[in-house]
């Protein structure tokens, strides 16, 4: 049970010497990378851009003994960011004591939320949200983060968080760009593209070996801020107008006490689920797909307790909502982490930069920092997922555009809870109406194909329709219907069978609807019978009077009521119409 709630103690006995050189490498470079990006998605949020390093120290230590998988990094990330600056605007100022006193309580409930939904087992919540609506909720978020940089890039003022508003309050205040502003925007945009698509082979060819290369294209923000803080410091450009992240307090973050305000807790209730959702989504799926590259597996349930009680941590420690993050978390494990010590390596380096360098970031333009959240979040707008959805289910694909156009135009909290409700309406829609066929045998063997694709044997006095869903209250009525209409088409009938080799669970609702259904038929002179009903909801069955009332006989498969039916039959092996 230890183990369970603490993962640590499955791998820290076996920590030996050699894992730690490749967690100590791997710290030290997720360190020296990260920074920017934490500076800057607290920046994005709102906030002070050295919450942005508080929320990269104690939370990944909290994550380090209570998290599932060995190589995740967890700290600030764009999406939670974008959301937590959506969830505080109509709170307070951006940049102020009471803007900054609800970060903390958008953690504190967060983290709340996260580990009692991992002690409640409730991981598979995350399921509700479909790949399309996820995908369209990402591009789109993508695309709002982009436009919301964009102010910073030119060096105006602009707010808003749907793309109307960021777009007209950019329009309003074109006139007044900056053009140091704009300069070092152009510089690091297109050094950080150009990193990231030839960084790699370039250094490749002048020699570096490949991973050496790997690692220093990835670098490509770090060599960004450190050649734009210089440039500003030594040009004097703020006298130009350059806006700077400026005094940054020096030290190890504070320990701070969340407000208790019951108002404040009720205005972000929902923001905090919301942000608590998407940001388990995000860190689970990254986790699970690193997991199996290694031949690991992480725990939905156990991550939930994780990424809580790393929330928990940065709501005492003066930090902001964080969870796994998908370009650090990939630098980690490119760079040869083992273990979640390289985690703590990293919060260890960033701790040390807090404590002593801080002052070298004074001069560290914040549209070196717009530019890095730009070019991070492009992969976040994912054009080949929309296309292949639309070639593939034109439903998804509403579902996913629907997604993305109302996270555009009314925010991320709309978009996000859209996305959920469509995701279960599509899933209540297909499954309130499966499909159903008529099989026949296929000739000389003993299996049985849809009366509307194969060749095969059928006869008018059986019917056997297969239902490819599990039967429950929102297609009880079409079960209904279909038998019906099977029933009132063909007159000849007199043997009816239910093939359930499809059906997972029949709930008291469809339970309702077989013992109605096998009534009516009886009335009307045709015998109802199962077959290929699985074991645990035969159980269920014997719980109820059914399979007593029940006119027909269960059998065991398709093949075994055909032979018993066919010695009662006319004899004719008439072609049998598909059902509808």
């Amino acid at each position: 049970m230890l183990k369970r709630y603490l993962p640590v103690l499955q791998w820290l006995p076996y920590y030996r010497r050699e894992l730690f050189s490749h967690d100590l490498t791997a710290g030290l470079i997720v360190a020296i990378m990260v920074i920017p990006q934490s500076l800057a998605y607290a920046l994005l949020a709102g906030l002070p851009a050295v919450i942005g390093l508080y929320a990269s120290i104690l939370p990944v230590f909290a994550y380090t003994l209570f998290g599932s998988s060995r190589t995740l990094a967890v700290g600030p990330v764009a999406i939670v960011a974008l959301m937590t600056a959506a969830a505080l605007a109509g709170v307070a100022t951006p940049g102020s004591s009471e803007y900054i006193a609800g970060a903390l309580v958008l953690s504190l409930l967060s983290g709340l939320m996260l580990t009692v939904m991992g002690f409640l087992r409730l991981g598979f919540f995350a399921n509700f949200l479909s790949h399309p609506v996820i995908s369209g909720f990402l591009s789109a978020s993508g695309i709002l983060i982009a436009a919301s940089q964009a102010a910073h890039l030119l060096g105006i003022d602009g707010a808003g968080f749907t793309l109307p508003t960021l777009l007209a309050n950019l329009a309003a205040q074109l006139d007044d760009t900056n053009l140091a502003t704009l300069a070092i925007s152009a510089f690091t945009l297109t050094f950080l593209l150009g990193m990231r698509r030839y960084g790699r082979q370039s250094l490749k060819r002048i020699g570096l070996p490949a991973k050496l290369a790997d690692l220093t294209a990835k670098a490509g923000p770090v060599f960004a801020v450190v050649l734009t803080t210089l440039a500003t410091w030594r040009f004097d450009l703020v006298a130009d107008g350059v806006a700077v992240v400026g005094n940054v307090p020096a030290g190890l973050p504070p320990l701070t006490l969340p407000d208790f305000a019951p108002s404040l807790w009720y205005s972000l209730l929902v923001p905090a689920l919301l942000i608590s959702i998407v940001g388990f989504v995000e860190s689970v799926s990254m986790g699970q797909m690193l997991a199996a590259k290694r031949r690991e597996r992480i725990s939905p349930d156990q991550e939930l307790i994780g990424l809580g009680t790393a929330n928990l941590a940065a709501s005492v420690t003066g930090g902001m909502p964080v969870t796994g993050g998908l370009s650090r978390t990939v630098i980690n494990f490119d760079a040869g982490a083992r273990t979640p010590i390289a985690g703590v390596v990293a919060a260890l380096g960033i701790g040390l930069v807090t404590l002593f360098f801080t002052p070298w970031i004074y001069y560290l333009p914040t549209a070196t920092l717009a530019a890095t959240i730009t070019v991070s979040i492009l992969t976040l707008v994912d054009i080949a997922v929309m296309r292949r959805t639309w070639r593939y289910s034109k439903g998804d694909f509403s579902a996913l555009l629907a997604t993305l156009l109302l996270t555009l135009m009314e925010g991320v909290e709309t978009g996000i809870i859209a996305g959920v409700s469509l995701s279960i309406a599509l899933f209540l829609y297909r499954t309130s109406h499966p499909h159903s066929a008529l099989v026949g045998r296929v000739p000389g063997t003993e299996h049985f194909r849809n009366v509307a694709r194969h060749q095969v044997e059928s006869h008018e006095q059986v019917a056997l329709l297969r239902i490819d869903e599990s039967l429950y209250f929102a297609n009880a009525r079409y079960l209904e219907d279909t038998l019906y209409t099977l029933v009132a088409e063909r007159p000849q009938l007199r043997h009816t069978v239910l093939i359930c080799s499809a059906v997972n669970l029949i709930d008291a609702s469809a339970l309702e609807s077989l013992e109605a259904i096998n009534a009516r038929l009886k009335d009307s002179g045709v015998t109802l019978h199962l077959a290929e009903v699985k074991g645990p909801v035969m159980d269920r069955l014997k719980h109820s009077d059914f399979l007593e009332t029940l006119t027909g006989r269960v059998f065991l498969s398709t093949y075994a009521a055909w032979s018993a039916l066919r010695p009662s039959m006319a004899g004719s092996n008439e072609p049998m119409r598909p059902l509808g």
